[in-house]
């Protein structure tokens, strides 16, 4: 029943029983492997990890799969900042020491136009591989509602273009001069959405890392002179081609609700940080929102705890027809075990309206 409540959920039709996702458990191996039974690992072969983490989701239940194509590896080749990254998968696969950066002060931040640099895409070639991924996740996630979108939308494309440092730096410098680049940003990534626009995928996700935990990097007013439009119109357009159209963004976003809704976002993806309780009294009946349990209890928290940070989700999301649980900033590899079952076993207690 998880595909028919997540669709019945993201169309505000109020399924009987409250639908979840989370994002990267089905890599927690160790968890994966107590509740799929299959003998996985870090340093199992990929067909035997994707068996795993298929059995895990629908296991689990899932309503909707959060997935993106469009990122940096595939929309700006080697040309972006290497941050580095520290381990957060199991055995620490994914730790980076790699730090880069192509620009050396924030006036090249400044003269830089996306358009020039990266050209026109070929549409037909993005629009195969957006829809190749989206078959391969509808393939193997075939019990839950799948999704496709853009993790760089804007602002986030501006961190991964220039790290955070030279951001900053040129944000700070000339902040119109920076909206400059960001408005040819959007000229560029607005290509990506007139793709997704005739995609198989009927649900588009845009992710855009608008904040940070104690809220807007710079002052609201940029983003809403600079980024918002670019949503308006790339909204719009998905819209207008019948998409679902859902927003993601790290950080405490509370104070862009309003802007966010005014340019079409349809649903919320948020962290614990956000205002889940005044986002669903003044939009729960009209939006979908997911989240936002928070992972700290998990991590830490005893089980009255986590019984309490279930009950208190789904006590605000119950009376809203487009709630999802979730799990906001994922349940890590370092999440014992037993605090995730015990997680599920809450959930499953308390899911039904």
């Amino acid at each position: 029943m998880s595909k028919e409540n997540g669709w019945a959920a993201i169309n505000l039709e109020m399924p009987e029983r409250i639908p979840r996702t989370e994002y990267s458990a089905h890599f927690h191996w160790d968890l994966v492997r107590k509740v799929t039974g299959i003998d996985v690992d870090q340093n199992s072969d990929a067909q035997t990890q994707q068996r795993a983490s298929d059995a895990f989701l629908k296991a689990w239940d899932y309503g909707f799969m959060w997935n993106i194509w469009a990122h940096s590896h595939n929309c700006f080749g080697d040309f972006y900042t290497k941050m580095g990254h520290a381990s957060y998968a199991a055995g620490g696969v994914d730790f980076s020491a790699e730090v880069s950066c192509p620009f050396s002060d924030p006036e090249e931040v400044l003269a830089f136009r996306p358009t020039e640099k990266f050209g026109k895409i070929d549409r037909a070639d993005v629009l195969r591989q957006i829809n190749e991924d989206y078959r391969f996740n509808c393939e193997h996630y075939s019990d839950t509602v799948c999704m496709t979108g853009t993790y760089i939308s804007c602002f986030s494309g501006l961190i991964e273009l220039f790290g955070w440092e030279m951001l900053l730096l040129a944000a700070g410098t000339d902040a119109d001069g920076f909206g400059k680049v960001a408005e040819d940003y959007g000229k560029f990534i607005m290509q990506y959405f007139e793709v997704l626009s005739v995609c198989d995928s009927p649900v588009i996700m845009i992710h855009d890392d608008l904040c940070w935990t104690s809220g807007p990097v710079v002052a609201p007013e940029w983003y809403r002179r600079y980024v918002f439009p670019l949503f308006k119109k790339a909204t719009t357009l998905l819209r207008d081609c019948g998409k679902k159209v859902l927003f993601t963004s790290d950080g405490d976003y509370s104070v862009f609700i309003d802007d966010l809704a005014k340019c079409g976002m349809q649903g919320f993806v948020l962290e614990p940080t956000t205002d889940m309780r005044s986002m669903a009294e003044k939009y729960g009946k009209t939006h979908v929102i997911v989240g936002n349990a928070d992972t700290r209890v998990l991590l830490s928290g005893s089980k009255d705890d986590i019984e309490r940070e279930v009950k208190r989700c789904i006590d605000i999301g119950k009376n809203c027809p487009g709630y999802f649980l979730a799990v906001g900033n994922h349940i890590p590899p370092n999440t014992p075990v037993e605090n995730a079952l015990y997680y599920d076993e809450m959930y499953r207690k308390y899911a039904k309206r």
